[in-house]
């Protein structure tokens, strides 16, 4: 593995990137809303990276409180960055899913809690077997109240994970770029595609009462 994919690049070594973004041609192959910018009124929306995008984002679709999620790259500098120019790490960006749920049926501390349970959150620059920047574990918040849940979640589940030192990457979410349309629902177009997806085993513990 090169060190140019574990490193990260600053904004003067970027890659350059281009004006025109990738637009969804379609709505959400699973559940039919729309892929676009919007959020509807009452939801919320959080970009967390978990590694591999693909068994990520059906994690999240199929919690009951989801009303859409959509997969991109978030984090970076490169604007309107291409899949091959994520991975070969000259962009900054990691591989994200955005969820937009309803916050009056699935919690935001149950939508953290997947986020922490599903992924190994102290392997740096990797996760699993995928190696490079764009699997690095990342939240990126909107909202003070979800920056602050983050940091108390992040704090509950280190606790539980003993040496084992969190490098999640949590802070305020810069601009979403939407993936190709080959990566949106992946596993639900390819049902036994690649699901690099796994956790350390560990639970979260319970929010104190």
């Amino acid at each position: 593995m090169s060190s140019t994919k574990t490193e990260l690049p600053n904004a003067e070594t970027a890659l350059i990137g281009r004006a025109t973004p990738i637009i969804p041609s379609g709505p959400h192959a699973v559940n039919g809303t729309p892929l676009n910018d919007s959020v509807p009124d009452g939801l919320e929306e959080i970009i967390v990276g978990m590694g591999c995008f693909w068994g990520a984002e059906r994690l999240f679709w199929k919690q009951h409180g989801v009303y859409s999620t959509a997969v991109g790259y978030c984090g970076g500098f490169t604007p309107n960055p291409t899949y091959e120019e994520v991975c070969s790490g000259k962009t900054g960006h990691t591989e994200v899913v955005r969820v937009i749920f309803d916050p009056q049926i699935s919690s935001l501390d149950q939508i953290l809690t997947l986020f922490w349970e599903n992924h190994d959150p102290t392997q740096g620059m990797r996760q699993g077997n995928d190696r490079g920047t764009q699997y690095r574990s990342a939240i990126y918040t909107h909202t003070e109240n979800q920056a602050l849940h983050a940091q108390q979640t992040k704090e509950r589940y280190q606790s539980v994970l003993g040496t084992s030192e969190i490098t999640t990457e949590i802070t305020s979410a810069s601009t979403f770029y939407f993936a190709e349309d080959y990566h949106q629902q992946y596993l639900a177009k390819n049902p036994n595609g690649y699901c690099g997806l796994g956790g350390t085993g560990i639970c979260m513990p319970p929010q104190d009462k």
